[in-house]
Order: structure tokens, then sequence, then C-alpha cells
């Protein structure tokens, strides 16, 4: 733990990248593991372009449950600390592949979301956005045009918002620290800014509960400890 101190007191760029384990840690459930959403589903029938367009039933029933569940979470004192480490000129920027906006309401401002967010739904035809709660009301997916509210999240066949990719490669570009919180890994492009990152010469730290495909890559690993705790203890 002194290690990453020591990395972080020395840096003048740091970069944080976060992933599905980060929000665990509020309560939200992950993706890919044995308790994950995608266990024994299809993820292109609830959460694709198609699924929008032909399993429709399912896929809103699949995003009302996700919007409860967000409701229900907030913010654990890791999002507090890293909110803190921004405001203070430590962190430059957050890259995060989650989509439950808990850095902002933390209170961080420099965000790069990657996978879009479930705070808010909009309109597939006329573009207003309504907050994410709308979705749990009678009649919650119909604009009031009449046409279809989704979730402003990133769905499988969609590409990635292109001005928060941008500023992830402007924040990538200019670290001399990476650290990466409770992602597998295991996603393209979102897993190339931790490659890109080691290659244009920073360090890097791997906090997470499993290996991932980079753990050769880093210059510090940490697996099986609580994100939060391993920040508090740095904080402290």
């Amino acid at each position: 733990m002194n290690r990453l101190g020591d990395l972080l007191r020395e840096a003048a760029s740091v970069v944080v990248f976060t992933g599905a384990g980060m929000s665990t840690e509020s309560g939200l459930p992950d993706f890919r593991s044995q308790k994950g959403l995608w266990q024994g589903k299809d993820p292109m029938r609830l959460a694709s372009t198609q699924a929008m367009l032909h399993h429709r039933d399912d896929f809103i029933t699949f995003y009302r449950t996700r919007v409860e569940g967000l409701l229900a979470c907030k913010p654990h004192r890791g999002h507090e600390i890293l909110a803190g480490l921004e405001e203070s000129g430590r962190i430059c920027g957050i890259i995060t592949q989650n989509v439950d906006g808990f850095h902002q309401r933390a209170g961080s401002k420099k965000v790069a979301q990657l996978h879009g967010t479930l705070e808010t739904v909009h309109c597939s035809t006329c573009a207003k956005v309504y907050p994410s709660s709308r979705y749990l009301e009678q009649g919650g997916t119909a604009c009031a045009c009449g046409g279809f509210l989704r979730p402003s999240v990133v769905l499988f066949g969609e590409s990635l918002p292109y001005q928060e990719v941008e500023q992830a490669q402007q924040w990538t570009d200019q670290a001399d620290l990476f650290i990466v919180l409770g992602s597998s890994l295991a996603v393209s492009p979102a897993n190339w800014f931790p490659q890109r990152a080691k290659e244009g010469g920073a360090k890097l730290v791997i906090v997470n509960h499993d290996p991932t495909p980079l753990d050769d890559w880093a210059d510090l690993l940490i697996h099986g400890e609580r994100i939060g705790e391993v920040l508090a203890r740095i904080h402290e």
C-alpha cells in the first residue's frame, strides 16, 4: 500500500480508470461474474439495438430492473475520495466503464463515461432527455412526442460516444500514472486505454478482485481487496 501512496505523491498527472468492481461495492451487480447480470441470459436479447427493436418487452423489463437498482444505491467512500483527489489537483480525469453516475454524485467533475449513463433516458425520435426514474412510471417509456424512451447507455451494436473517447484519449496521453480500479480489462476498446498509457511511459497500477489480462503490464498489482478500503488507507 505504501508503494501506491508513493506513486501518487510522485506523479504529476494521474488518470483513474474504473470498472464494475467500483460499482459493486455500492451494491450494484456486475455483468460477468457468477452472480452477474449476464449469468444465464443472452445480452443481445436484453441490451442491444436488436433487443430494443425486436424484443422490446424484455428490453424494458431489463432496464427497469437496472434503474430500480440504481435508485436504491449510492456512491461509497471510494468515490468520495477520488472526488477529493480531483479537487486537490491530484487526479486530472476519471475514465469509467460504469453508467451509474456515482463519480459525479460524489463530486467528481472530470469524468469520461465510455458507456453512457443510466441516470437519464432519451427519446429515440426527438432526443428529449428525462430522468431515468420516468422508466418506472405508468407509460414511462413514451415521450411526449410519442417516441420511445430508451436508456442513455451504449447498447450492444452501438459505438462509444466520440467526445467521451476523445477526452479519455487526451487524459491517457498526458498521464504519468494510470490507475485501474475494479475492471476485468476484458472489454475492448475500453481496455485499450491502460495499454496506451503504459506504452506512453506511464506507470500502471491495477486494483481488482481477480487477475486481468494486463497484469503482466502493471507496475503494481493489488488483488483481493475492496477498492474503497484501499483508497481509504491511502487517503488516511
